[in-house]
C-alpha cells in the first residue's frame, strides 16, 4: 500500500485555517520546513514564532528562511517547546492560529536527540491553551525509532483524553493497519 505524505496532509490542513496576518507557533523547528511554510502563509503582516533546543536547527531554519527572502517577522528561540507560554508575550495566547509538532529527531542530526515524551505533553498543552477559537494543532508523531514508540503512545492518550465536546480531533496514519508508522493528528477546538 501506498504511503501517504503526512507533511502535505498537515500543510494542507493548515493552510485552510490560516491567513494573511495571523500568528503561528513551530513547536520543532529541525530543518526549517514547516517554519518557512508557516512564514509563506501568515504573510509580512503575521508572526511565525519556532522553538527548538538545538542550535544546528535553528541555523539550518534561520538560514533556510534567509535563502528565501521571506518578509514574514520570525522570531526563533533556542529553548524547549516546554517554555512556550514562558517565552510567548501574552498578547498572543489564545490568538495562535496554528501550532505544528514534528515530534522525533532532527533529519540529518543525532538520532539519539529527541523530542521526549513530558516536554512534549507539556509542551502540547500549553499549544492548546494559545490556540484561537478557530486554530487548528497538528502533531506529527514518528514510532519506530527508540523513544519514538513511547511518545507516540502518549500522544495517542493526550489527544484520546481531550474532551470530545470541546475539541474535534482526528488521526491519520501514513499506512494502514501499521502500528509503527508515523501519524498524524489535527486538533482543532469545537
Amino acid at each position: 500500500m501506498k504511503r501517504i505524505s503526512l507533511v502535505h496532509k498537515a500543510h494542507k490542513a493548515v493552510k485552510a485555517v490560516l491567513q494573511a496576518g495571523d500568528y503561528a507557533i513551530d513547536a520543532t523547528v529541525g530543518n526549517g520546513h514547516d517554519t518557512l511554510f508557516l512564514a509563506r502563509h501568515v504573510g509580512p503582516g503575521g508572526i511565525v514564532l519556532g522553538f527548538d533546543i538545538q542550535q544546528s536547527a535553528i541555523d539550518k531554519t534561520r538560514s533556510r528562511l534567509e535563502q528565501e527572502t521571506i518578509d514574514t517577522q520570525v522570531e526563533l528561540f533556542r529553548v524547549s517547546h516546554a517554555e512556550m507560554t514562558n517565552i510567548i508575550p501574552m498578547q498572543f495566547h489564545g490568538r495562535i492560529k496554528a501550532v505544528m509538532f514534528n515530534l522525533g529527531y532532527l533529519p540529518g542530526g543525532d538520532k539519539l536527540l529527541i523530542t521526549r515524551t513530558d516536554t512534549t505533553i507539556a509542551a502540547l498543552n500549553q499549544a492548546l491553551r494559545m490556540l484561537a477559537p478557530d486554530g487548528l494543532l497538528t502533531i506529527l508523531a514518528y514510532p519506530g525509532h527508540p523513544g519514538g514508540d513511547q511518545e507516540a503512545d502518549e500522544v495517542d492518550k493526550w489527544c484520546a483524553d481531550l474532551e470530545g465536546s470541546r475539541y474535534d480531533k482526528s488521526c491519520i496514519n501514513s499506512q494502514e493497519n501499521q502500528k509503527s508508522t508515523p501519524r498524524l493528528y489535527l486538533i482543532k477546538p469545537a
